[in-house]
C-alpha cells in the first residue's frame, strides 16, 4: 500500500502513481489533460438526451471499492490491488470519492478520484452501460461547481474526454494552476 500522505503529497505537486507489473510508477506528465468547470465544459447533444431520460440513478460515495475494482477490469491496467488498497484507505479518510451510475441491474458506470483542497484529480471511469461514465462525470462536474472547485485534473487528455472541452495545458503552467488553487501560490 502506498502510505496516504505520500499519495496527498504527490497529488500537490502534480505527481500521480499508476502500477505495472507490482511496481508503482510516478507520473507527471509535460502535458496535463484538464476538464473546464466553467461555461466551456461542453455536453454532447446524445449526452444531453440520455440525461433527459434518467437511466440512472447517481449516487456519490455508495460503493467507492466496487468502482475502482471496476475501473480495473480492463486487458490493460494501471490499477492492480496496491492501486486499490492505497485509494480505500484515502476514502476512509475523506480525500477519495466515486461518482456512481446505478440501474435497476445494479452499478453500471462511474468515476473515482482525489480531492484535495478545489482540485479534483480524475483517476479512472467505467461502462458497463452505454453513456454511464459520461453520466457520472456530468453529475461530478455539477458537484464540483456547486462546491467551489476550480480544477478538474484528468492527468492524460483523450478524444473521449476533448468531446467535454478537455483541453491540455504544459506541466509549468499546470503547476501555477495547482498551487493557486490549493492555496500555495508564492
Amino acid at each position: 500500500m502506498i502510505a496516504p500522505e505520500l499519495l496527498l503529497n504527490a497529488y500537490s505537486q502534480g505527481i500521480f502513481p499508476m502500477a505495472e507489473a507490482g511496481e508503482i510508477h510516478w507520473f507527471s506528465p509535460h502535458r496535463r489533460g484538464l476538464i473546464p468547470l466553467d461555461e466551456r465544459f461542453h455536453v454532447p447533444k446524445g449526452l444531453r438526451r440520455t440525461l433527459k431520460k434518467c437511466l440512472f440513478e447517481v449516487r456519490f460515495d455508495t460503493a467507492f471499492g466496487e468502482v475502482v475494482k471496476s475501473c480495473g477490469e480492463r486487458v490493460e491496467t494501471w490499477i492492480d490491488d496496491q492501486i486499490v488498497e492505497s485509494y480505500q484507505q484515502l476514502f476512509h479518510l475523506g480525500f477519495a470519492h466515486s461518482v456512481e451510475c446505478w440501474d435497476a441491474e445494479g452499478l453500471q458506470g462511474g468515476l473515482y478520484g482525489v480531492a484535495i483542497g478545489r482540485v479534483f484529480f480524475g483517476e479512472s471511469m467505467f461502462s458497463r452501460k452505454t453513456d454511464a461514465s459520461k453520466v457520472a462525470l456530468v453529475h461530478l462536474v455539477e458537484r464540483l461547481r456547486e462546491a467551489g472547485f476550480v480544477l478538474l485534473d484528468t492527468q492524460w487528455m483523450t478524444d473521449h474526454l476533448r468531446t467535454f472541452g478537455g483541453y491540455e495545458v504544459p506541466r509549468d503552467e499546470y503547476l501555477r494552476m495547482l498551487a493557486e488553487a490549493l492555496g500555495n501560490e508564492s
